[in-house]
């Protein structure tokens, strides 16, 4: 009996190390597919902790009650029970078109807390107008984060304009405010979004932006946008280092029908999924595909790195046709100081313009553009699923002075 246990020993230690392995075999077994190539010179074989990336099936709408006002904020509700099924499901929702929410969002920027049309108005509109008027004109606008520059620009082209026509009439005031405003925030800018598919492969649009500014939200109500567009969407949750991002990005999908591609790996390599994202748009001949990343801080040089690798690895597959940056116009002249150290990292060809109806400051619209030659191509104007539109100049100028 003493001779056998020697034996048995090493054989009992090996079957417990390969019972131990069994659950890590067969976490591996669920994910569909995996980037095993050399992505970058300095990348690992595999990607970071070792996870692949899995496919949603595109969600299908559901025989659903539609809820009355299918939601909001951060589209984590589970949606209304399927009353055949008795499941519950989140229900595909249809976002506005493109029209209804522009006329939403003007309703609400006239509505907001923006002094800045009103107050130039007022000044210019008083019966003397003196050098403290125009001094008290150029506070308004630097107050605004119009920035110096743009804000001389627009004090000497207005000193210039009333000087010669000599009027004080209110509505004729305000015509000669609307041009200068107008030309200053430059209507010769394209704003136009670059999600038209290519021949061989469809458009590929990055978000990128610091934490808390909206991005993961941003990038769901753009997919809305683009839905009610009749565009084929695919969503790459490449922000896997923030909890719950993916399954954020995942519901909001799902509300309108598109897939989303993620890690089943907390803390998977952001390259692998965006690579995968664009693989599966490829192959599923879709028209765009939106990529989410993490919310890079400024000052890490390691995640700024990380994000323009993120794109070295997708460009592999497909050029990236947008670059979108994602602002909290609250932050003023701080978002302009991220969108400098940005646009070092990535091309940046737009920018995302998020809460601007909780502002006074609608000058940082004028201040980025001047900074970075880069337009403001759409705005958010609150929390709703349909609060995002793309960026017009006359009309965004209207609604500052009415």
């Amino acid at each position: 009996m003493n001779d056998i246990i020697p034996i048995l020993l090493p054989i009992l230690a090996a079957l417990v190390v390969i019972g131990g392995l069994v659950p890590v075999l067969m976490k591996a077994r669920k994910s569909r597919t995996q980037y095993l190539g050399t992505r970058d010179a300095n990348d690992p074989v595999e990607p970071l902790g070792g996870g692949g990336t899995l496919l949603e099936d595109r969600p299908a709408a559901p025989a659903v009650r539609q809820a009355p006002d299918a939601v909001d904020l951060e589209g984590l509700e589970t949606g209304v029970p399927d009353d055949a099924a008795g499941l519950e499901t989140i229900p595909v929702e249809t976002p506005l078109p493109v029209a209804g929410r522009l006329n939403r969002l003007r309703e609400r920027l006239v509505k907001s807390n923006n002094v800045l049309g009103k107050g130039l108005l007022a000044l210019l509109s008083s019966d003397k107008i003196d050098e403290d008027v125009w001094d008290e004109v150029e506070e308004t606008l630097l107050l605004a984060d119009l920035g110096t520059e743009p804000t001389m620009q627009l004090v000497d082209a207005l000193r210039e304009r009333v000087k010669v026509l000599g009027t004080r009439d209110p509505e004729h005031v305000k015509a000669l405010l609307r041009e200068e405003l107008i030309k200053i925030v430059d209507p010769t800018m394209d704003r136009s979004l670059r999600v038209d598919r290519h021949a061989d492969r469809p458009a590929v649009v990055m978000v990128v932006g610091v934490n808390g500014v909206g991005k993961t939200t941003t990038v769901g109500k753009l997919a809305r946008v683009l839905v009610a567009e009749d565009k084929d969407v695919i969503l790459g949750a490449a922000d896997t280092f923030r909890a719950a991002a993916a399954e954020q990005l995942a519901t909001w999908g799902q509300r309108v029908g598109v897939p989303t591609v993620k890690s089943d790996i907390d803390g998977a390599d952001p390259a692998s999924v965006a690579y995968e994202a664009v693989k599966a748009g490829i192959d599923q001949e879709v028209d765009v595909v939106m990529i989410d990343t993490a919310g890079r801080l400024q000052n890490k040089v390691g995640l700024m790195d990380e994000l323009g690798k993120v794109k070295r690895v997708v460009e592999k597959l497909a050029e990236v046709d947008e670059v979108l940056l994602v602002l909290d116009a609250t932050t003023g002249q701080n978002g302009l100081n991220q969108a400098r150290v940005f646009a070092e990292v990535v091309n940046i060809t737009g920018i995302v313009l998020t809460k601007l109806d909780g502002t006074a400051k609608g000058g940082i619209v004028v201040a980025i553009q001047k900074s970075l030659g880069v337009p403001v191509k759409l705005i958010g104007l609150g929390e709703g699923a349909d609060d995002l539109a793309p960026f017009e100049t006359e009309g965004f100028v209207d609604a500052l002075l009415n």
